[in-house]
């Protein structure tokens, strides 16, 4: 009998407002432990030979997680459509409509918000600015080029 285990499945990426909050407080903790682990590994490094320093080995692993952490709270790539962008689209027509992709139970089609679960917000997931969509509508294929992303 072997130890392997099938992958988690994978969660969705939603949070509430209350949960948002709590990981920037951690990322702010996180970027002000930095500064004291940095300060830290500058004064062992100081000490001589690094690779039987014990004290310079366990801050740089320190570091690599902490580095490994904010990574992963702060967002790098905010010109691809993900949950929660406002999207400008731009039809085969010209005409310009503006979409916010919120959750299934937030949608409002008066006020431009779309389901992440739509055919339109499917189609834009991941996407950029200039890139060219193609979503099947119960008119037939329709043809959008994003025109702007924003969070």
């Amino acid at each position: 009998m072997g130890r392997y285990r099938p992958p988690a499945p994978k969660s969705s990426p939603y949070i509430t407002g209350a949960g948002y909050q709590a990981l920037a407080e951690e990322l702010q903790a996180l970027w002000q432990r930095r500064s004291g682990v940095t300060k830290a590994l500058t004064a062992a490094a100081a000490e001589g030979d690094r690779s039987e320093n014990a004290e310079y080995i366990y801050r740089k692993k320190e570091l690599r997680e902490i580095d490994r952490r904010i990574r992963y709270l702060q967002p790098t790539d905010t010109d691809r459509i993900f949950f929660g962008a406002t999207v400008t689209v731009e039809d085969a027509d010209g005409v310009q409509s503006v979409y916010r992709i919120v959750g299934a139970d937030e949608f409002d089609p008066a006020r431009g918000w779309i389901s992440v679960d739509s055919p339109l917000s499917t189609a834009l997931l991941g996407k950029r600015a200039d890139d060219e969509i193609r979503v099947e509508t119960p008119a037939g294929i329709a043809s959008y080029c994003i025109v702007d992303v924003r969070y």
